[in-house]
This record gives structure tokens, C-alpha cells and sequence, in this order.
């Protein structure tokens, strides 16, 4: 099934290999023309859920480079490591979790060298010296964008905790061995909110955000038979965490990790407070204490979550004797929302599909198309997951109506051209 969705995402414009021409750069991808429209959707609809719909959480938007002291503070410098063996036989390296009984996955070797640790950030040089004072890196999360920009919030948002902040943005990890498509890659974007708490309060609010973030990917549309949460054994928390779950997807290879839901407890801000010697702790004039925040973190991939939406979406159906491929993307997330076709190259056909496109472009993204039989038409349209099929007909040169089809059932309504903009608004985003 995963080869199969790869193949369709480079044939309708989804996702590209990067560098293709020159052999491609491995686990790093390109989104094309639907890609970058599906993923800009999901990303909307992620901030407007987090920010917009509530009083209680404000966004940022961080640099990638920061103070190199930010990495030390937080433990990445020294903890942020994997353990890696490589295979004497076959030459290809892995992650120390990934070798079972000691025999290589690929090629079944048991020389497998002893594991060391590697640490995953990406290390640059700031300035046009390659020297130690120099070294930056590329930030491998961005929630410690939002953490050092504490105080720099809370005055100006006028925010009293509990109170989150959000950002979406890029990340990036030098993984062992990515894989997978686009579900573990070396560049990467983040959708993360860190909500902070006072201290006691903390457990109820790990309660509410996992309800939260759970119930929103069923308004995006996914299976929720599909998705679980998944506690994190004490032996497996990661060294700030007091508590973690997973939102976990079945995807075709497994139970798969789609987003992280965290108590960091006072970790964090307690850290940076001690490196930086600057104050962050927040006094509560309501209670009249001052404490450290504790912190419970969302953490999502843009990434991870638009490949979900496409395992998703994606069937293969008989019609006819004939297969359809075709995405059920939710219309709200679908790149494009309504594909408009002329049923013939003549008759005055294509000038009155050309106005609907025009009229309709104004209001959300339209794809027109005369070329090919209308079935075939429809077909490229399902294969993009667009939710509606526009067909100008006969029938609309009498009286202005033109045939609807619905992507999902195939069924096919006759619609006012005058009332099309209204009618697919209130189906798109009901």
C-alpha cells in the first residue's frame, strides 16, 4: 500500500523526492503544487484549533539559530544522542534499538560493531570563521524557542498562566536511518504548543490535553479506530518528563508515534533560569506566590500528520469493473475543493466553465480541466481528493444549473450556478 501512495503522490504533485535530477538527497522531499496546498491546510487548521478558537494560548514564530548556551542549558548538547552500530558486512548503520539478537536487519550479519553514541543536531558555523566560538546549531525542536521567549510573552499578550504559547516551524535532526516516506526525515516541520501551569495543577491539565489533541484528529478526519494513546513507561521517560503519552496511528508498517503529549514539570524554564541567571519564575498575584511554571507540551509533526491523512484517505475501489483510486481527504484539509469541467470542447461550454472557475476561485481553490473523456477527468480529480466534481453540461446553456458530483458517493446533483459558492462553502466547512 506504501508504494503504491508514493507512486500516486509523485504522479498528482503531492510530494517529490528532493534532488531528483541529481539522484535525490536521502529522506529529504520536496512538496509539489497539492502537497504544499495540503500541507498548508492541515497547518491552518492546527493554528486556528490552538490559537484562534481560544483566549488562553498565543503564538510565536522563533528563529532556527539560536545561542549555542540554549542547547547546553537543555540538555541536547549532552543527552540528545542515539546509539549507533554499523553492520562489518553490508556497510549500513543503524540505530541500537534496531538490531535484534545482534543480526543485522538488512542483511542478516551478526558483525554488528559495539554501539557509541551520536548526537543528533546538526552543527554549523555562524560568521566566516570555522573556529569552536563559532559553532551553532540547527535547532532539533522548537519548543525551546517558545521557552526562552517566556518573559517576552507574558507582558506584552497580557496572558496570566495557565496560558500556552504556539509555533509551527522547521526542525531538524540528523537521524541514523530515516524511512518510511516522510514519517522520520532529517528536515522536518513542528507543531508544538507549550502550555504552563502552576505546579500541582499539572496532572489535570495532561488529562485535558490529551482529550484535546485525541479529539482533534477525528475533526481532521481520521479513522479514530486507528488511533490510540500509548503510555510511556517510567524506564522509557525521557530525562524532564514526569508523565508522557503518544497519540499513536496504524499506519501499514505499525502503531507509530503521531504526537507527543508531555509534563515537563519546571524543567525547562528551570534550566534556562540557571544558565542564563535571568528570572523566570512568574508570581501569581491571584495566590500571592511565586513559582517556576510547570509545562505540559503538545508536540506534533506537520510532516508526520499530512502522511497519516493520506494513508487515511487513500482506497482502492471497483466501479464497474474498473479500479478507483481515490483520497477521502476531509474536504477541510483537501488541497483542492472543487474541480470544474466543460462536458465538451464546444457549444459555449468552456467560456461558461471558465466564469464558475473565475467566480468560484475567489472563494477557495478550483482545478479546471477539459482535457480527456469526463470520466477520466473525474478519476484525476479523486486521485487528488478533491471533494467535488463541477461539470457544465447541455442542460446549462438552458437554464444556468450544472452537475455536482460528490467525490465520496459519486452521486450527482444539479446546483444553480448562482448558488455554488454558498452551497460549497457550507459542505466544505460544515
Amino acid at each position: 500500500m506504501m508504494d503504491a501512495l508514493v507512486s500516486l503522490c509523485k504522479r498528482r504533485g503531492f510530494i517529490f523526492q528532493s534532488s531528483e535530477i541529481y539522484g535525490g538527497l536521502n529522506s529529504c522531499w520536496d512538496y509539489g503544487p497539492l502537497g504544499v496546498e495540503l500541507k498548508n491546510n492541515i497547518k491552518r487548521f492546527w493554528w486556528r484549533t490552538m490559537t484562534q478558537l481560544r483566549d488562553d494560548v498565543v503564538g510565536i514564530d522563533a528563529a532556527i539559530l539560536m545561542h549555542p548556551a540554549v542547547w547546553v542549558a537543555s540538555g541536547h548538547v549532552a543527552q540528545f544522542t542515539d546509539p549507533l552500530v554499523d553492520c562489518k558486512s553490508c556497510k549500513q548503520r543503524f540505530r541500537g534499538d534496531e538490531i535484534a539478537g545482534g543480526t543485522c536487519p538488512r542483511c542478516g550479519s551478526r558483525e554488528i560493531t559495539a554501539p557509541r553514541q551520536f548526537n543528533l543536531m546538526f552543527k554549523t558555523y555562524m560568521g566566516p570563521v570555522e573556529e569552536e566560538s563559532a559553532i551553532v546549531y540547527l535547532r532539533p525542536e522548537t519548543a525551546q524557542g517558545i521557552y526562552v521567549n517566556f518573559l517576552n510573552v507574558l507582558t506584552p499578550a497580557r496572558q496570566k498562566i495557565p496560558f500556552g504559547i504556539a509555533q509551527i516551524g522547521k526542525a531538524f535532526r540528523n537521524e541514523i536511518s530515516p524511512g518510511n516516506f516522510i514519517f522520520r526525515t532529517r528536515e522536518f516541520e513542528q507543531m508544538e504548543m507549550q502550555f504552563f501551569v502552576k505546579p500541582g495543577t499539572d496532572m489535570e491539565w495532561l488529562e485535558k490535553w490529551k482529550a484535546e489533541r485525541l479529539g482533534w484528529y477525528g475533526e481532521l478526519g481520521l479513522d479514530k479506530e486507528k488511533l490510540r494513546l500509548h503510555q510511556h513507561p517510567n524506564k522509557e521517560l525521557a530525562h524532564y518528563a514526569k508523565d508522557a503519552y503518544d497519540i499513536e496511528y496504524q499506519f501499514p508498517f505499525g502503531w507509530k508515534e503521531l504526537e507527543g503529549i508531555h509534563n515537563r514539570t519546571d524543567y525547562d524554564l528551570s534550566r534556562h533560569q540557571s544558565h542564563s541567571g535571568k528570572d523566570l519564575s512568574y508570581f501569581d498575584d491571584a495566590t500571592n506566590e511565586r513559582y517556576i511554571p510547570y509545562i505540559i507540551e503538545t508536540s506534533a509533526g506537520v510532516d508526520r500528520t499530512l502522511l497519516t491523512c493520506l494513508v487515511d484517505a487513500y482506497r482502492e475501489e471497483e466501479v464497474r469493473g474498473e479500479k478507483r483510486v481515490v483520497l477521502k481527504l476531509h474536504p477541510r484539509i483537501a488541497p483542492m475543493k472543487a474541480g470544474i469541467f466543460p462536458l465538451v470542447k464546444r457549444d459555449g461550454m468552456p467560456e461558461i466553465a471558465r466564469r464558475v472557475e473565475h467566480e468560484l476561485r475567489t472563494h477557495l481553490p478550483v482545478f479546471y480541466d477539459e482535457t480527456g473523456s469526463i470520466g477520466r477527468r473525474y478519476r484525476r480529480q479523486d486521485e487528488a481528493g478533491t471533494p467535488f466534481g463541477i461539470t457544465v453540461d447541455s442542460q446549462t446553456l438552458k437554464d444556468e444549473t450544472v452537475t455536482v458530483r460528490d467525490r465520496d458517493t459519486m452521486l450527482q446533483e444539479r446546483v444553480r450556478i448562482a448558488d455554488l459558492p454558498q452551497m460549497l462553502q457550507k459542505r466544505l466547512y460544515a
